[in-house]
């Protein structure tokens, strides 16, 4: 497909600008509803974090849809439980997950499974992206190599610092429509080392042989830090270390964007004591530290930021580059391919280029996104106040959460959480495979229309059952 080649004025053509989680399940979607799209990446080589990412049941029948469910089943490990200890190891929370539970990754395997269903022409590295223009005609992008490419429509799924997102902003706020909380910066609280061991021992950690991820997170008591652990695939266990920047007046300037594997040293040296619970061997974090290779090392800050402006004109922006949400609730992933389910169901079901219909489509997906969107970015707040906070009142929110809130409460609450299931209303919907209440899904008019013409165009081939005089 070439992205330059004209608009046939009915199906859009799709710029999509970044290749991460979200851009990828997004072209994947796409590319069943038979929908052209291109994909621009500014690195040459996408290397992800070494990191846990879990999938709930609030995307997995997507999966379903798709028929990759057996394939991502492959690479993962069911999470059903999630427990969380004091720094003297004393289990102080426990949480049951609701319905069909988690599937949980390093990080790099599901982005290499959802990578190997982008046909390679479909995909373009090295894109560096630095300006956009659009008008009722089409947007066009600028690359720093000097290319360009036109489309009906751009789809910003760069991240959080995205170029995409700064372009269109920048031109709003020229215009002066851009509102004055969209201008402000992403906070940054808190800052995350992660890593991914190579393959262990299960004698020796004895999590690995259970064949369930696992989850654990430890507070520190004496130190203001976090720890989590879970297993994955292949009988490695990822690791993370969460620390407050704000009770933490030392730590490295928050204008750094991060940290490679060069400058982890004295880090690696502070945390290595931390204990860890006895299904993760029971020694200190240093055990698992020194089990990963230096290469899987890596430091980031936890930034968040909510957006409001989700698109405008023919610009629309999906999972970090319009929500950066922090990860102690774990749906910022899912979050971000929620979108992209709902944003293709809009361009499915679109009725032609034009700047009319285009917007009207993109303000359905705000529309549909928008308000769980905002819950799921209050309760990411929350839940790192309690799981990460280190303050007094912080300290005070925890020991009410694990104390004073009965567990038949927080089993609703995680209930009420996974009943958000969007799926891709064009093609058939995966069956409730538990017990637990599912939102109705969103109509697609188009598609009931397709299906209502299938099912009398069948009965129409029916040989007629009349009795015969």
């Amino acid at each position: 497909m070439d992205s330059n080649r004209p608009s046939d004025g009915k199906t859009p053509t799709v710029l999509i600008v970044g290749a991460g989680l979200a851009g990828l399940l997004f072209a994947i979607i796409l590319d069943r509803a038979s929908i052209p799209y291109q994909i621009y990446e500014k690195a040459k080589v996408v290397k992800p974090l070494g990191s846990i990412i879990s999938l709930s049941a609030n995307i997995l029948p997507v999966f379903e849809q798709l028929s990759l469910y057996e394939e991502l089943e492959s690479i993962s490990l069911p999470g059903s439980t999630f427990e969380i200890f004091n720094g003297k190891i004393k289990r102080i929370g426990f949480f049951q997950m609701s319905g069909r539970g988690n599937r949980s990754f390093s990080r790099p395997r599901l982005y290499d499974m959802l990578l190997s269903k982008i046909p390679a022409d479909r995909i373009h590295y090295g894109k560096k992206i630095v300006n956009t223009a659009q008008d009722k005609d089409g947007v066009n992008i600028t690359c720093a190599d000097g290319t360009s490419y036109h489309g009906d429509l751009l789809v910003g799924a760069d991240g959080a610092y995205s170029a995409v997102r700064t372009s269109l902003y920048k031109q709003m706020a020229e215009d002066k429509i851009l509102p004055p909380s969209d201008a402000e910066e992403l906070k940054k609280g808190y800052t995350c080392a992660v890593g991914t061991s190579r393959p262990l021992d299960a004698a020796k950690f004895p999590v690995l042989a259970k064949k369930d991820s696992g989850g654990v997170l430890v507070i520190g008591d004496e130190v203001m830090y976090c720890w989590g652990l879970f297993a994955v695939n292949d009988n490695r266990i990822t690791w993370d270390v969460v620390s407050q920047i704000a009770t933490r007046p030392n730590e490295e300037d928050v204008r750094d964007a991060g940290w490679g594997p060069e400058s982890n040293s004295d880090f690696v040296k502070e945390i290595r004591h931390f204990k860890l619970p006895e299904a993760y061997g029971g020694g200190v974090l240093g055990d698992l530290i020194d089990e990963t290779p230096p290469e899987n090392i890596s430091r980031v800050y936890l930034e968040d930021k909510m957006f409001s402006t989700l698109f405008h004109n023919r610009t629309v922006l999906i999972g970090d580059a319009a929500h950066k949400l922090l990860p102690s609730s774990g749906q910022g992933a899912v979050n971000a391919m929620e979108d992209a389910v709902i944003l293709a169901n809009c361009l499915y079901d679109i009725g032609t280029t034009s700047p009319g219909d285009i917007k009207a489509a993109l303000q359905s997906y705000k529309d549909q996104r928008l308000p769980h969107v905002i819950e799921q970015y209050k309760a990411s707040k929350a839940t790192a106040k309690f799981m990460y906070g280190h303050t007094f009142l912080e300290r005070c929110i925890r020991f009410a959460v694990f104390n004073l809130i009965p567990t038949w409460k927080m089993n609703e609450m995680t209930q009420k959480d996974a009943a958000y299931r969007p799926q891709i209303t064009f093609l058939p919907l995966a069956p409730n495979l538990d017990a637990s209440y599912v939102e109705p899904q969103f109509p697609n008019r188009r598609y009931e229309v397709e299906q209502k013409a299938k099912k009398e165009a069948e009965h129409a081939s029916q040989p007629s059952t009349a009795a015969v005089v």
